[in-house]
């Protein structure tokens, strides 16, 4: 579902460009995301948090998602994934 949360400014999902830590889900289907911004002052971090929740929470057996927005460690264009450097032409 991450996979469908793309930064309006940048044709590359919030996935293969690296921007989420950490995904925890526990025995009682709470879902838990560590995710990040390409730079602390993203004009568009909270569309981007807000369309990710409404994607997580329409799927079917889950009881609650929590997103964190962390900034440590800080994003690098090196924790996009191959697709996404591919993308955006920078291979």
């Amino acid at each position: 579902m991450l996979k469908t949360v793309f930064d309006p400014e940048i044709p590359v999902d919030i996935y293969n460009l690296g921007l989420v830590y950490k995904i925890d889900i526990d025995d009682d289907a709470n879902l838990v995301i560590d995710m990040t911004m390409t730079a602390p002052s993203c004009p568009m971090a909270d569309f981007i948090v807000e369309d990710a929740r409404l994607k997580l929470e329409s799927i079917e057996g889950l009881k609650s998602v929590t997103i964190n927005v962390v900034f440590e460690p800080e994003w690098t264009k090196d924790m996009m994934s191959e697709e996404a450097k591919l993308e955006l032409g920078m291979l």
